[in-house]
């Protein structure tokens, strides 16, 4: 009887830890725009890279690249910015401190659409293992580094010549972790979490190419061809009647509303 109530206490005790290890990856933001406010939910269990990144610039201790100055600072930098690209029955997007499209904040991170799967080691000898070896190693070093090695930049330009993985090929996946200092590598895992309606993702350029850039998706029941492409790191949890209304608002060239629709503030709530 006794030994019964030990093993109860020990099941309740580590339902209440599952349970509190979840909700402390969650953290509650508001953002208020010129039409209204969006509560979101963001997930640190899913990627908690790209919600830290998120967090931090929009509170405000996070450096990133003033395009005014071209020069490091911090602040809060999601206020006052535009929603630039409303598109109807898709999402609408912000996060460009240009208002274009095409500004960030000086700094690109890595997807965190997928779990890690199987470490892989050895000849790159198919294809597969060469996108892999470009993805995570090749192109987040670049990203990152002022002074890449020659060799990898040899090797970049080859496969951007030949639209290819081939020129990796023959060559050992430890050469590429010893000049990177990125490693190991892995395979791709499960993924992480689908774009659906409602879900807040990292609008990027191509792998690995996040930086301040989001969407909120407005299409019932999701966008399903982005899914493993953009990171999705939270979901709406109040306003999108907000979103729906920024949706709907007219648009002229590139999909960029006519008048303004601004982010006025984006602050973590007490949870």
């Amino acid at each position: 009887m006794k030994l019964k109530l030990f093993f109860m206490i020990i099941f309740v005790l580590a339902v209440m830890l599952n349970v509190f290890a979840e909700e402390n990856n969650i953290v509650k933001v508001l953002m208020k725009t010129s039409m209204g406010d969006i509560e979101i939910e963001l997930d640190k269990g899913i990627a908690p890279i790209t919600v830290d990144n998120f967090i931090g610039l929009a509170m405000g201790y996070k450096e990133f690249r003033d395009p005014a100055t071209n020069q490091m600072t911090t602040g809060n930098f999601y206020d006052n910015l535009i929603f630039h690209r409303v598109i109807k029955d898709f999402m609408i997007q912000g996060g460009c401190p240009l208002g274009n499209g095409t500004g960030g904040p000086g700094y690109q991170f890595e997807d965190e659409c997928y779990d890690k799967g199987e470490i892989i080691s050895g000849m790159i000898d198919d294809e597969q293992k060469a996108i892999l070896v470009w993805t995570q190693m090749i192109i987040p070093y670049l990203q990152n580094t002022e002074e890449p090695d020659e060799q990898i930049i040899e090797i970049y330009q080859r496969v951007q010549q030949e639209q290819s993985g081939e020129p990796l090929l023959g060559t050992d996946i430890s050469l590429y972790q010893n000049v990177t200092g990125i490693g190991p590598l892995h395979t791709q895992g499960a993924l992480r979490a689908e774009v659906n309606y409602g879900t807040i993702a990292m609008a990027n350029s191509g792998p690995n190419t996040n930086g301040s850039q989001f969407f909120i998706v407005t299409r019932n029941p999701g966008a399903d061809w982005l899914n493993g492409r953009h990171t999705v790191f939270g979901k709406v949890t109040k306003g999108m009647d907000v979103v729906h209304a920024i949706e709907d608002v007219e648009k002229g060239a590139n999909d960029k509303p006519v008048n303004d629709v601004r982010i006025l503030s984006v602050r973590v709530l007490d949870n």
